[in-house]
Parts: structure tokens; C-alpha cells; sequence
């Protein structure tokens, strides 16, 4: 890409964009890498400006489950358009919407629409503390639930630590209303819960992770989580923005038998357009404006546009029920790159989970943060430029997971794996 247009744009971009993007990961900086601009998108393959074409792995980070620019989702969208992009008023499409996630999830007995994923985790930890009357908040090292102030924390290396910040400009005293803990460690829960327990008015998770690369949960960690909330009085909220609608129809909880007392979605329920949404309990949502104190407001939030390209993406997956063959697909192709690893004599691990999966460059199995951190990030950014050079666009940073959609199929898989082929034996 020396002479190449794309990295023309990224010059020009730094002289008005910050760091010449939107959104930090965009910029290539963790993979050594020149961004490629990408000009349009189809099924699962991606143009950029100077006319390369990659097989996406990628998906905009989850939400293109189908592919992109479904042609249903699109006309979904250019319909809802046609009638008007915003009116900040009520919509009978974001009633539809509504019904579509409580009946797929029935831990949501209400529901509120927002615009990010950020701001529906900002929302739902408002409104458990509003509803337990207490303040402190735990998450686990490795899960990332948007850039909401106080969970933004960089965890100790004791059991139950009490977060410093993880961002300049957050202060240390909103940090330290965050206790942050090892993912997948039941025991530092409960010593958590012993020594805060009169305190913590939820904790907070991704029930399979995807921002420390796809991470399972381990059982006795689930059976954790369902006990000792509910018995310490505080709440179980679920990130699912990254699973839900990706590893079934309905979420990670659908799968793991687990009802929340609160869950925040987005990705997947937006069709690829900003919507996102939290709910959950009647009893707790019932505090939310304009019915209770808890105020949360949002001019876009159930934009009739995005809550159209949802709604319709719903609908597919729900005929269509890709699930099984997502599965089958994404097995598959971690199969053929362990093979091709062990082949050139390069130690990786491959975790999955349905339609999700990581590459990570380490001799040992990937269970928590600490292990994750632990494998060669400068041989994942050597492996995903080799992969690039060759038109495979994998998550351009190691701690992401990549997406199997809809639109991949054989040929698309056997493709990628004669480019992993080279890539590792470059």
C-alpha cells in the first residue's frame, strides 16, 4: 500500500480526523498496518478505494450476520427513508422492534431503545444503582462494556481490586466505584462478594466474551454468576451487544439457560445502522423516565431507519435460522487453521463459539485476560498483514473477535485457508 490511495486518505484524514479516524481500532496502529478505506461492501467481501477486494471476517465488528448489503435489509431501510430518516416522536416500528426482542428473550418483560451499545450499558448500570440503592459495580478484566466513565478500569492483580483508571480523564473516584475481577474465576466473585457484597448494586458481563478475543465460559463461573447476585441482593446485567442474535436466535443466555435481571443488545438488532437497546425486568425498568426518577433520553434513539434495517434482519434470521451452519462453518475453518499452524510450525489457539472466533498466537489455552494478554500480539499483526497482502480482512487488533455471516460459504473458506497456508509459513 506505499502508493496507494488508501494510504493517501489516511495523510489527509490525520489533518482533520483525530488520529485520521473515528474510532481508535480503525487506524491499524495495533497491527502495524496502513488503514484500508474501504469503498463498498457485499455479501461477505469488501472493496477498498484502490480496487482490492478482501473476504471479511470482520462483519463491522458483528452486526453483519447476513452478509453485507442484504438486499431485504437495504429495502427495509430505503423504505423507512422514503417516509422520513427522524421525527423524534413515537414510531409503530419501534413497538414491532420491542415485541421482537422480548419474545426472542424473555428476560425482557420492558425494553428501551437507544443508539449505542455504550449508552444502553451506561443506562442499565444507572438504573441498577437506582434500583439496589448502592454503588459499587463488577466487571471482569478482559470485558469491555463501551466507554462508560467508571468502566473503564484497568484491573489489579488481586482477586477483588478497585479500579484505577483506564483513560485519562476519568476521574479516580468514579474508577473506584468499579471492582474488577478475573474472568471465569468463580472464587474471586465470591471474595468479592464477601467484602462488598452490602455494596454492589450489579455485576456486569459478557456471557462469552469477544473483546479479549472469544473467551467460553467456564460452568462453575455461570453458576456463580446465577447465585451470588441474586443471593448478595444485587443484579446480573448481560452485555450480549456483541451475542446477541449471533450465537442463536435470542442471546448467550438463550444458550446458557441464565435470565439476567437486565441485558443491553445492539449490533445485530440494528441491521448494520446505529440502534441499540437495554431491558429486563418490569420492576426494575419501571424506574426509567418518563415512569420513574431514572432519566435517559436520546433525540435518535429508535431511529425509524435503523429500527427498519432490525427488524428486517430480525425477520431473515428468524426464517432462515443460519445458526447451525454459522457453527459448522466457523469449526471448520478454525480446524483448517489450527492445521495450517501446526503445518508451518507456528503455535496457535483457535477459540470459537457459534459464528465467532480468535486467532491467538500462544502455545496455551486462552481461558481469561491473563492468558490472552500473554500470546505474541507482534505475530498477530505480522499474520494479519500477511492475510491482508492476500484479501482476507480479519479484526485489526489481536483482542477482537472475527465473524463468520450468511454470505461465506466453501469457497470463501477454502480460499482462506490457502491464504493462512502462506500467511503462516511467511
Amino acid at each position: 500500500m506505499k502508493n496507494s490511495r488508501s494510504r493517501r486518505l489516511f495523510a489527509r484524514a490525520c489533518r482533520s480526523l483525530v488520529g485520521g479516524v473515528n474510532s481508535p481500532v480503525r487506524a491499524f496502529k495495533a497491527v502495524g498496518a496502513t488503514p484500508a478505506f474501504i469503498a463498498s461492501a457485499g455479501g461477505c467481501r469488501l472493496s477498498d478505494v484502490d480496487g482490492r477486494r478482501y473476504i471479511d471476517y470482520c462483519g463491522s465488528w458483528g452486526p453483519m450476520i447476513l452478509g453485507h448489503a442484504r438486499r431485504e435489509v437495504a429495502a427495509a431501510a430505503s423504505r423507512a427513508l422514503s417516509r422520513g430518516s427522524s421525527f423524534g416522536a413515537a414510531t409503530e416500528g419501534e413497538i414491532a422492534l420491542a415485541e421482537a426482542l422480548k419474545e426472542a428473550l424473555p428476560s425482557l418483560e420492558l425494553v428501551r431503545l437507544t443508539s449505542s451499545g455504550t449508552e444502553a450499558v451506561m443506562s442499565a448500570v444507572r438504573l441498577a444503582r437506582a434500583f439496589t440503592k448502592r454503588d459499587r459495580i463488577v466487571k471482569f478484566d478482559g470485558c469491555y462494556h463501551g466507554h462508560v466513565d467508571s468502566l473503564l478500569v484497568r484491573a489489579g492483580s488481586a482477586a477483588t481490586t478497585l479500579g484505577t483508571p483506564d483513560s485519562a480523564g476519568v476521574p479516580e473516584e468514579w474508577a473506584a466505584t468499579t471492582i474488577s475481577l478475573p474472568y471465569n474465576e468463580a472464587g474471586a466473585l465470591r471474595r468479592a462478594f464477601a467484602r462488598h457484597g452490602r455494596r454492589i448494586a450489579a455485576v456486569i458481563v459478557e456471557p462469552v466474551v469477544g473483546n479479549m478475543g472469544v473467551v467460553q465460559p467456564r460452568e462453575a463461573f455461570l453458576r456463580a454468576l446465577r447465585e451470588l447476585p441474586r443471593r448478595h441482593g444485587a443484579l446480573l446485567i448481560f452485555d450480549e451487544v456483541i451475542t446477541g442474535f449471533r450465537l442463536c436466535y435470542g442471546g448467550a443466555q438463550t444458550l446458557l439457560k441464565i435470565e439476567p435481571d437486565l441485558t443491553t443488545l445492539g449490533k445485530i438488532i440494528g441491521g448494520g445502522l446505529p440502534l441499540a437497546a437495554y431491558g429486563g425486568r418490569r420492576r426494575i425498568m419501571e424506574l426509567v423516565a418518563p415512569l420513574g426518577p431514572v432519566y435517559q433520553a436520546g433525540t435518535l434513539s429508535g431511529n425509524p431507519v435503523a429500527v427498519a434495517a432490525g427488524l428486517e434482519t430480525l425477520r431473515l434470521l428468524r426464517k432462515e435460522r443460519p445458526y447451525g451452519r454459522l457453527e459448522r462453518m466457523t469449526a471448520e475453518l478454525a480446524d483448517g487453521l489450527r492445521r495450517q499452524a501446526r503445518s508451518a510450525g507456528v503455535p496457535v489457539r483457535v477459540n470459537t463459539a457459534g459464528s465467532m472466533f480468535t486467532v491467538f498466537f500462544s502455545e496455551d489455552e486462552i481461558v481469561d485476560y491473563a492468558s490472552a494478554t500473554r500470546c505474541d500480539r507482534k505475530r498477530y499483526g505480522a499474520f494479519f498483514r500477511a492475510m491482508l497482502e492476500r484479501g482476507v480482512y480479519l479484526p485489526p487488533a489481536q483482542f477482537e473477535a472475527a465473524f463468520v455471516s450468511a454470505a461465506h460459504g466453501p469457497r470463501e473458506l477454502e480460499a482462506t485457508l490457502a491464504a493462512a497456508r502462506r500467511a503462516f509459513r511467511a
